[in-house]
């Protein structure tokens, strides 16, 4: 299968836990495509292997078995430099729980990644501003992260995951520790950043106002994908999310049931 035009490739993804008499498959054969510029989302019951889908990408763990390529290039054959590179820069991973250290600035959370990873300051500083800038955050760069709204945090946490300038962005379920008001800042924020960009993005999500901003959903259960959303060409986001709350409602009785 050529690569060609395709910015991520899962195939054939399986994840097992426990030994085995009794094993849990977390993932069982999961398989799709991304293409530069997507803004993907992935929904599905809890424990229906969403997140674990995610931190196989993310490299936090380890598959049991396929593959996953970006720009063609198996992830999993990486050796440790390599490894560290794609996490450092060609990945940006957005935390539903902002994951800002304390003892930080706003700004200093920010550069963080590149500091670890040996980049200059000074070049990052225009980026740093830009993005600032963007996501309305330019007055609270100096303050801690206990003098700042949740909202706040996940908009210094989508800055941090942004200033290295990733392949893609690896949002995992991003307005769960969020109000609606700030939930909904925070998915224009990440549509802009797709739309003006071009800023590939994959989402984890339980909520459907969420994945409404979304271009394509894939709905996961049991370790397996078996339904693909789409927004069409000049459909509402409105007309999107009820489309969306429909297939939750198939799955089993409406969205809170189900999620």
């Amino acid at each position: 299968m050529s690569s060609q035009g395709k910015l991520l490739e899962v195939q054939d993804l399986q994840k097992h836990y426990g030994k085995k008499n009794n094993r849990t498959k977390a993932l069982n054969g999961v398989r799709f495509d991304i293409l530069p510029g997507e803004f993907l989302g992935i929904m599905g019951p809890s424990g229906s292997g969403k997140t674990t889908l995610l931190n196989c990408i993310a490299t936090i763990i380890k598959p049991t078995s396929g593959r996953v390529l970006l720009n063609g290039q198996n992830i999993s054959a990486f050796d440790s430099k390599d490894l560290a590179a794609y996490r450092g820069s060609r990945i940006g991973y957005l935390f539903q729980d902002f994951e800002l250290l304390d003892n930080l600035t706003g700004q200093e959370n920010i550069l963080l990644p590149l500091s670890i990873h040996g980049i200059d300051f000074a070049k990052a500083q225009a980026k740093i501003n830009e993005l600032a800038g963007f996501l309305e955050i330019t007055d609270i760069l100096n303050k801690f992260p206990a003098q700042m709204s949740g909202g706040q945090k996940q908009r210094v946490a989508a800055a941090r995951c942004l200033i290295s300038d990733p392949d893609i962005v690896l949002a995992d379920e991003p307005t769960g520790a969020l109000d609606t008001r700030s939930a909904k800042t925070l998915m224009n924020k990440l549509e802009g950043i797709n739309q003006s960009s071009g800023r590939t993005i994959l989402m984890v999500s339980h909520d459907p106002n969420a994945a409404s901003f979304c271009s394509r959903i894939l709905f996961i259960q049991d370790g397996v994908i078996f339904h693909e959303l789409r927004r069409k060409q000049d459909e509402s986001q409105e007309r999107f999310y009820e489309r969306i709350l429909q297939v939750l409602a198939q799955l089993g009785g409406g969205s809170a049931n189900v999620l």
